[in-house]
């Protein structure tokens, strides 16, 4: 029997993304407000805010914030800019300084499109300034050209499982692709232009973008896609979960079934546990560069807004700084 959906205000359901973090219902705050406000609120979720995880992080945050409101007994007219400061001055003393930031941005926008919609006169957040915090080298775990070889060799493709692993796993690393895009990816995404095997990614913000296969990733995807025998139907998801016994659904694999993959694959391996989904992204792209590769062809390989962007997955500089540290002799 079909569960009835959860109703945020009058006939609105509230979205799966909202549902999973629990804002079944309308925070106290804003539930006494009046319709207009109740409706505006759900609007900033449902029609204003598209990418389903910015969805879910912005929702998250915003409950929060209104919980800690509700603590004080803050009613939303009484929310100033005074209360957003001390609700992010509170929160930087256990939450790393990306993440305030980004929770003071949910709340800004959030407050922001009350404004826009006629319900509150100023934005109470838009005076309150986040941690500062330079980012000049990204964080995210890099693997070396040898360990990313390791971990592809370390996959049996005699199993179906091991199939899709192994092109998934090739096809970020040799496309620059983010795992939001691959899992995305349908059999048709995968085609063939001037003798040559393509991919077309539909990247964040609705961005399509479409990137030549590297001879590697074609014969990983020829191997899995044959095995699968999914090549007749285009629409269909090209990276999909497996039961056990090898048993194909028609479900695709989600960010979190990759990366348990991941870190299956990677103990396997014996590669470090910090190995994640972004890894193959700034591996990739390090190895690029390596190889004498330019900082304009990997923004454009990665479909990155900015080199700034690109610049902060390029660790070539890193076993510069590792020789020049071994010259310190004591």
């Amino acid at each position: 029997m079909r569960k009835a959906p959860i109703l945020l205000i009058d006939e609105i359901p509230a979205p799966r993304a909202l549902v999973r973090i629990g804002i079944e219902m309308l925070p106290a705050s804003i539930g006494a407000e009046n319709e207009r406000t109740q409706h505006r609120f759900v609007e900033f979720f449902t029609a204003n805010i598209r990418n389903r995880n910015t969805r879910r992080a912005y929702a998250r945050s915003i409950k929060q914030f209104f919980e800690w409101c509700e603590d004080r007994r803050l009613r939303l007219e009484r929310i100033d800019s005074v209360a957003v400061a001390a609700y992010i001055e509170q929160i930087g003393i256990d939450m790393a300084k990306p993440s305030v930031k980004q929770q003071l941005a949910a709340i800004r926008q959030m407050f922001d499109y009350l404004v826009t919609g006629g319900i509150l006169s100023t934005n109470p957040a838009a005076s309150v300034r986040g941690p500062k915090y330079v980012l000049r080298r990204g964080k995210t775990p890099v693997l070396s050209a040898e360990q990313a070889r390791q971990l592809l060799d370390s996959i049996d493709p005699s199993k179906l499982m091991g199939l899709r692993d192994r092109a998934l796993i090739g096809l970020m690393l040799f496309s620059f692709a983010r795992v939001g895009a691959a899992n995305a990816l349908r059999v048709g995404d995968y085609f063939e232009n001037e003798n040559r095997q393509w991919l077309r990614l539909h990247e964040k913000g609705g961005k399509r973008h479409e990137v030549p296969c590297h001879h590697d990733l074609v014969n990983y995807l020829n191997a899995w896609i044959a095995a699968a025998g999914i090549d007749g139907n285009k629409k269909s998801w090209l990276f999909r979960s497996i039961r056990k016994g090898d048993g194909l659904t028609n479900n695709r694999m989600d960010t979190n079934d990759v990366l348990r993959m991941i870190k299956r694959r990677a103990k396997e391996a014996g590669l470090p546990y910090s190995t994640c989904c972004h890894t193959f992204r700034a591996t990739g792209i390090t190895t690029y560069l390596k190889s004498g590769g330019t900082l304009e062809h990997a923004q454009q390989i990665a479909a990155h807004e900015s080199p700034r962007t690109t610049k902060l997955y390029d660790r070539t500089r890193d076993q510069i700084s590792v020789d020049e540290v071994e010259r310190i002799k004591i």
